[in-house]
């Protein structure tokens, strides 16, 4: 009968497909138990990365030399006056009389390399994890690369270009341009939806000037959020803290949206600006700042904006991943703390030196700040607001970002 031989003839088919995938999905579970989840510590001032452990207690892993081709990129550096000017005013201005070589990094999804923004070097590049060689270098338009984000896939990496106002999104294996996409006056913050469907850029503008007085705040460029396509990296809306500030009488507020973070479903975004010591939250749909906090100042710290590393007097915002904490970097007054974002209250001040960013532990238990003035990292228990554990890192750790290398990961001989 026509109806039997047809099921038969799907029987047939259906066990052809199971026996063709299954060993796919095999080999799938073998390469994800082969990677080992770990965090890169990003060493601004020494070209360096640390891979720590992700969770508990952050133990070294190994290290990576992130500026394995410097000869040759200072040979490049010295040969273009112009390049060499910038490379001084890098380092005589936003790197505090440091080279900025390690600014921003993630893990490819194989875990076999770690892309890397280097400031001082106008360029990213991608380091195989197993030799410690170059497999890429993309150099950014302009003379300074910038903060980072990595699409939810895995596969597409956003860097800004600070001086060209710019952002370039790159293949992440290949260090080819998929696509890039104009900013305000100098991109920082990149951010992309969960969904993947848009990138969120920040631009901060001239934060190396001493026009830091709220009546001189026009002097400090076009600062906007810019929001655009992911695919076609179209702009989508642009938007304006300015309006936003003014309306809740904040018109002495900097506009300069520094590191944000969006609430797991994305309708609030929490940010810090310029010279402030503390966060807003921005209602996406509504378009309006809803609340604001002030944290508490550290006696120590002067109040002169001039003094305010790179106008940052709070740097580095990250979420619990239930969304019921955050965690604060107190940059400039020394301490970070876990801010419960229901009440808004803080919790202790935990001491911290110059922490300069704020992300989250692989397991979500912990919030793991980089403190640049102590070379450490330092991890806050996110249900105490307690410090867990410290471990030391090298020259000025920034950015920290969690990624994966192989299982049996040992440090690049070279």
């Amino acid at each position: 009968m026509p109806v039997p031989r047809t099921r038969h003839l799907w029987a047939m088919a259906a066990a052809v497909v199971l026996t063709v995938t299954a060993p796919a999905t095999t080999a799938s579970a073998a390469d994800a138990a082969a990677l080992r989840e770990v965090l890169f510590v990003a060493n601004n001032w020494d070209g360096t990365a640390d891979v720590i452990k992700s969770s508990g207690d952050l133990a070294k892993v190994g290290r990576i030399n992130v500026i394995p081709d410097k000869d040759a990129r200072m040979a490049a550096i010295n040969a273009d006056p112009i390049k060499w000017i910038y490379f001084m005013a890098i380092r005589n201005s936003v790197g505090e009389g440091h080279d900025q070589f390690a600014d921003d990094m993630y893990s490819t999804p194989d875990g076999k390399s770690v892309v890397v923004s280097r400031p001082s070097f106008a360029d990213v590049v991608s380091i195989d994890l197993a030799t410690g060689k170059v497999n890429w270098r993309f150099p950014v338009s302009g003379y300074r690369a910038d903060h980072m984000a990595v699409s939810p896939d895995g596969t597409r990496v956003a860097v800004s270009a600070s001086t060209a106002n710019t952002v370039h999104v790159l293949n992440i294996d290949t260090g080819k341009q998929l696509g890039s996409f104009a900013t305000g006056d100098k991109p920082h913050e990149n951010i992309f939806t969960k969904d993947g469907k848009y990138i969120w850029n920040m631009a901060i503008g001239d934060v190396n000037t001493d026009s830091d007085a709220p009546w001189l705040d026009w002097t400090k460029g076009d600062r906007h959020i810019t929001v655009v396509d992911a695919t076609t990296y179209k702009q989508v809306k642009t938007i304006d803290m300015r309006d936003k500030l003014n309306a809740i009488g904040l018109t002495d507020y900097s506009d300069a949206v520094r590191p944000a973070v969006f609430s797991p479903d994305e309708s609030k975004l929490y940010f810090q600006v310029s010279f402030f010591n503390g966060f807003f939250e921005y209602d996406v749909a509504t378009d309006k700042i809803t609340r604001t906090k002030t944290l508490p100042k550290n006696p120590a710290t002067s109040d002169d904006r001039t003094t305010m590393v790179n106008d940052s007097r709070h740097h580095g915002i990250s979420m619990s991943p239930d969304g019921s904490k955050l965690c604060v970097a107190g940059t400039m007054d020394d301490y970070a703390t876990v801010v419960n974002r229901t009440t808004l209250q803080e919790g202790p001040l935990v001491p911290a030196s110059k922490p300069y960013w704020a992300t989250v532990s692989g397991d979500g238990k912990s919030c793991v700040v980089s403190e640049s003035g102590a070379d450490q990292v330092t991890a806050i228990d996110f249900a105490t607001g307690q410090k867990t554990v410290s471990v030391p890192v090298g020259d000025h750790p920034q950015r920290v970002r969690l990624g994966h290398v192989a299982a049996d990961w040992t440090s690049p001989s070279s």
